[in-house]
């Protein structure tokens, strides 16, 4: 009996119409963009065979979301999110169709790889904080706002876990243009899912003074509070230090475990599984309380999850272990985003989450090129060992800071009625304040 009822408070943001489409068209297109993501990795490191450039193309496609992150919130907090949504990815739509046609007519490069890859970049960096910014208005009921967050990650990485399988198949059969292409289509639906939406609230405002004084605003909120300050910072570390392991997997795939570009798409999918088994967990919770101590036990799963990878030679062992990083990875990034999104002003979210955004993308790029300088030195399996290390050194700093930030964000939680009511790990964003100093 009690089974159909958890169900339906899993999925009870789909009962929006807008997040409904949005759901479904950004599903379809993520599929399509995972898909991208494994043929570029294994199209780099076929014609270059050098796993420094797969850093650099990473650190390409990455850093201007360090750059770009805080302007671009600005940015968001100012503009129709709607209109920027169907505007950004139009260009991603684009810029996968030049890549599929370079590939497919046999003109491709690697510096074209890299100068389309830092396009892309470009464009996430506005892409991020929009798309997190505007969940709250597709979801007429805030207190299913948390629930809207836990669907996203589960739509991300029921992604994750589809398109990187079907790309290790598609290339090995008919060659990385052809992800490319089925990418670009792929972006159709999320714009139509844009376009078909009807009766958006009208988004809270803020107040428009000069760029810079709201920057300024921005970066003095969240960073004047120990507690998204302290997810910030533990998101950036984790991102140099840990989710480069992204980078190193085409030399896991080819070099360590002796497989093909079907093997590394196995291995993004195994992450996808246990990232999608993250989101359900998180999705599942009946409250937000709590959700503070899962950051540093996910974020310790995560960092063993490495280690153990960095040192298997079995292909299901591999499989099975990106399960677990995947898990970590997942359950890590979302009970961030929950605690973020929970706490901050509707006015200033799509500043914040640009933070959010230049701590968790804007911070991979200088990993990627730290993992590809390391492996290129030391191999694949140490650079991924000391990341994970460095995983779990950074949630044992974070853990010594949990009594402060649980006794700052309690009385939060009860003032708004968010812990009575909150489901998995996320939140309900109702009528926010301003969080102490």
């Amino acid at each position: 009996m009690e089974k159909p009822s958890d169900n339906r408070r899993i999925f009870r943001a789909l009962r929006y119409s807008n997040y409904r489409l949005y759901f479904i068209g950004q599903g379809i297109s993520l599929v399509g963009s995972w898909m991208q993501a494994v043929a570029m990795s294994w199209l780099v490191y076929r014609i270059t065979n050098s796993v420094f450039l797969l850093g650099v193309t990473g650190f390409a496609g990455q850093i201007p979301s360090f750059f770009l992150s805080p302007v671009a919130g600005v940015w968001v907090d100012r503009s129709d999110r709607r209109r920027m949504l169907i505007g950004v990815q139009t260009l991603f739509m684009l810029q996968a169709f030049v890549l599929a046609f370079l590939v497919l007519f046999r003109a491709v490069t690697a510096w074209q790889i890299i100068l389309l890859s830092a396009l892309a970049g470009i464009v996430n960096a506005f892409d991020l904080p929009a798309r997190q910014s505007f969940v709250i208005q597709m979801v007429e009921d805030k207190a299913d706002l948390g629930n809207a967050i836990a669907l996203n990650s589960m739509m991300f990485n029921g992604a994750r876990l589809i398109g990187p399988s079907i790309a290790g198949l598609v290339v090995a059969a008919a060659g990385e243009g052809i992800c490319f292409l089925l990418n670009a289509v792929s972006f159709l639906a999320v714009i139509a899912s844009l376009f078909l939406m009807k009766n958006i609230p009208r988004q809270p405002g803020s107040k428009k003074t000069e760029v810079l004084g709201e920057l300024r605003a921005g970066f003095a909120y969240a960073f004047g509070f120990v507690p998204i300050r302290s997810v910030l910072m533990l998101i950036a570390l984790i991102s140099l230090m840990g989710m480069s392991y992204a980078v190193l997997m085409p030399v896991f795939a080819k070099e360590i475990l002796r497989g093909g570009p079907h093997t590394l798409g196995f291995l993004m999918g195994a992450t996808g599984v246990g990232a999608l088994g993250g989101a359900f967990f998180l999705a599942s919770r009946k409250s937000a309380a709590g959700i503070e101590r899962i950051i540093p036990a996910a974020v310790c799963v995560f960092g063993i999850g490495l280690i153990a990878m960095s040192q298997s030679r079995s292909v299901p062992l591999s499989l099975l272990l990106m399960t677990v990083v995947g898990f970590g990875m997942m359950t890590h990034m979302v009970s961030c985003n929950t605690l973020i999104q929970t706490l901050v002003e509707d006015d200033k979210r799509g500043r914040v989450m640009s933070l959010y955004g230049m701590a968790f993308m804007g911070m991979t790029p200088f990993g990627s090129l730290l993992a590809g300088s390391l492996a290129s030195r030391i191999g694949a399996p140490n650079a991924a060992l000391i990341g994970g290390v460095c995983c779990i050194a950074g949630a044992a700093a974070f853990m010594r800071k949990l009594p402060d930030i649980g006794r700052i964000i309690h009385p939060i939680f009860v003032r708004k009625g968010i812990l009575p009511e909150v489901s998995s790990g996320m939140e309900a964003a109702s009528e926010l304040t301003a969080p102490p100093e």
